[in-house]
């Protein structure tokens, strides 16, 4: 009875002392974690490391780079998930990259799009594919090769759907929704401009102590090595954001600007997802448990706010309070956003985004979802902390949330 008492107590761990984070941070067999989770450097649009290169030439280096770091044969990966959002001929595109960077054709592949939410979606569906037993082991990946997006502008939609304020909404660009949240919610300038410095500074922090080095897998394109994040600025201060002009005059408060939005950027993340008991079966390390990921909609003209929702829905869904939460990784898509969703949520700054966010680094579209999870979980590591939440806004209104257990020492 000793021993079975003794097994039971290693097998839930220490206690915090706080009943819902332990009862999240017990471990079971069937537990479905993440034993890799990477990506590479994010570059500028049209400028950056990436920008000489096609989409599947990124989406090859981003695989091969999977491949390497998995530690374990290929052959092993039942299912490849590619999360992306622009590319042109996605699923042809995924499907040879894969194939060219060596996994063999036995792994199937399938695309997923959610828009900003893509890289995360492709978490989700690895996960549930492995909750419902049709696989063991699956590869989530995020991609976007900008540089190769072309503007078209506004979609065409149905007639029909333009005939309502919302679908009129779904074909203005995201700028006007930056700037409907300002307005709406009397974010104010100085606001945004203060959330970009904070952004910006975080990252140049961090860049200059190495803190990327662990997350980040150097690829090589053109025979150049690609390993740093190119759109940090260093020595940002909001009395410089300010002097900057607002982007979309024609759209008051007209307060969004190139210096307090997301930048255009290529670049590409992995996860790779099993249960525990097959990790611990391959001797895998575990970096983390995958809780749960959840989905909302709401107003596509007021976009931005969508962590504000999708959050509160996760954290209702796993048992837990923000107070319970040990760091946040939210998409910054806009400042605006940004703003509104620490106040509405009480969040405290300190734990939200702690080594810059996508105003510093870019949001690569289909990418970011999976990029969250890699510096998500490379930073807790370092702070010790248990519970992280990744969350972004996704165009034509909608957000998502997932909840996420720290294993690392």
């Amino acid at each position: 009875m000793a021993n079975r008492i003794n097994t039971i107590g290693g097998h839930l761990g220490p206690s915090t002392g706080n009943s819902r984070v332990d009862r999240l941070t017990a471990k079971h067999a069937d537990d479905i974690v993440v034993t890799c989770a990477k990506r590479t450097a994010l570059g500028k649009a049209r400028k950056g490391g990436f920008s000489k290169c096609s989409s599947d030439e990124l989406l090859i280096a981003t695989l091969k780079a999977a491949k390497k770091d998995i530690g374990i044969d290929p052959a092993l990966v039942e299912d490849i998930v590619i999360g992306t959002v622009l590319t042109p001929g996605a699923p042809y595109a995924g499907r040879a990259a894969s194939l060219t960077a060596g996994f063999p054709e036995t792994t199937p592949v399938q695309i997923i799009n959610r828009f900003c939410s893509s890289g995360l979606m492709a978490v989700q569906a690895i996960a549930n594919e492995i909750r419902n037993g049709e696989i063991d082991i699956g590869l989530a990946v995020g991609f976007e090769h900008m540089t190769s997006n072309p503007d078209d502008g506004a979609p065409k939609l149905a007639a029909e759907t333009m005939a309502l304020p919302m679908g009129q909404d779904c074909a203005k660009p995201m700028g006007w929704t930056s700037e409907q949240v300002a307005g709406e919610f009397n974010i104010s300038r100085e606001d945004m401009d203060a959330w970009a410095a904070q952004s910006h500074n975080r990252a140049e922090a961090a860049q200059k102590a190495g803190v990327f080095a662990d997350e980040i897998a150097p690829v090589t394109i053109n025979g150049a090595v690609v390993d740093t994040d190119d759109g940090i600025r260093p020595g940002t201060t909001p009395e410089k954001l300010a002097k900057l002009r607002g982007a979309f005059a024609q759209w008051p408060p007209s307060q969004t600007t190139g210096g307090n939005a997301s930048q255009i950027t290529d670049g590409g993340a992995y996860v790779l997802l099993m249960t525990r008991r097959r990790a611990e079966e391959l001797g895998l390390p575990i970096l983390a448990k995958h809780v749960a990921t959840t989905s909302i909609g709401l107003a596509p003209r007021i976009m931005g706010i969508g962590p504000s929702i999708a959050i509160p829905a996760i954290l209702k869904r796993t048992g837990l309070t923000v107070d319970d939460v040990d760091m946040f990784e939210i998409n910054e898509a806009f400042s605006s956003m940004m703003v509104y969703c620490v106040k509405k949520l009480g969040l405290d700054p300190a734990k939200v985004n702690v080594n810059g966010g996508a105003i510093a680094f870019g949001h690569p579209l289909g990418c970011t979802g999976a990029r969250q999870v890699a510096t998500g979980l490379n930073a807790i590591k370092r702070t010790h902390g248990k519970i992280l939440v990744t969350s972004m806004c996704i165009g034509l209104g909608m957000g998502a949330a997932a909840v996420w257990v720290n294993e690392q020492e």
